[in-house]
């Protein structure tokens, strides 16, 4: 039996290499899916965005240097066919508001990652346009 073809090229963006691993192993429960790449800070995920074109891309809010909503604003301009979905340890609802303004298309709680991501990513790589999805427990 063959795998699947691959629908969905992920770009795993966040500081601390425990939760990037957690994300991507996550990720992993979909064959169909495929992490293309990995950053641990906003210059990084500009870098590797421009040369791997993900049609995701997993975003930490909170990262030294660029945070995730200034590195939102710049990934919109250079790879704007990518959807961006917001990680943050706050309430996502609160969160929503600045990441669709930074040109985001959602957020998650990481507190619930496990449950939440996979569908957070369904729904915004459904969407042409941001529209608003947040997650929270």
């Amino acid at each position: 039996m063959t795998a699947p073809p691959i629908s969905m090229r992920i770009l795993v963006v966040d500081d601390n290499d425990r939760v990037r691993q957690g994300v991507i192993s996550i990720l992993n429960s979909r064959t169909n899916w495929q992490v293309c790449g990995e950053a641990k800070d906003g210059t990084e995920a500009i870098q590797k965005a421009r040369e791997l074109l993900p049609d995701v891309i997993l975003l930490d809010i909170s990262m030294p240097g660029l945070n995730g909503l200034e590195t939102a604003r710049i990934l919109r301009q250079e790879v704007p066919n990518a959807k961006i979905l917001i990680m943050s340890q706050h309430d996502p609802v609160q969160i929503l508001p600045g990441a669709i303004q930074a040109g985001a298309h959602g957020c998650v709680d990481k507190g619930h990652l496990a449950t939440e991501l996979l569908p957070s990513i369904e729904r915004i790589a459904g969407s042409s346009t941001p529209r608003g999805t947040a997650n929270s427990g």
